[in-house]
């Protein structure tokens, strides 16, 4: 499944990066991913690990901007059911809206100091 829409963010460098964290529970999943315009669509970059009790979790960083994504439950795309905000796909079905927000110009220099 290929999408063209790609995200609004510009380039930034790694320190403008932010930390998103997807949550997902499926009793009976036995493989959960995530594909978006982050990853070109490619389920197999982002598994969710398994927490227990159906609960599926990912951590990653990613750039400020706006982004779509797909839940991929067993091989089936579908939209996040956490998602504030979906949009149609040109498939027939929906994507999931992710809005990262740059980190806060006071955050960005205590990163700067720490390092």
């Amino acid at each position: 499944m290929k999408h063209i829409k790609k995200h609004d963010n510009g380039e930034v460098t790694g320190s403008e990066l932010v930390q998103v964290r997807f949550e997902f529970t499926h009793p009976t999943a036995a493989s959960v991913c995530i594909a978006g315009t982050f990853d070109n669509w490619r389920p197999e970059a982002k598994p969710m690990r398994r927490v227990g009790q159906g609960r599926w979790l990912e951590e990653t960083a990613l750039p400020p901007g706006t982004y779509e994504y797909c839940l991929v439950v067993d091989g089936k795309w579908l939209p996040d059911p956490r998602a504030e905000e979906t949009v149609p796909n040109p498939f027939g079905g929906k994507n999931s809206v992710l809005k990262v927000a740059p980190l806060p110009k006071t955050a960005r220099r205590a990163d700067a100091r720490a390092a």
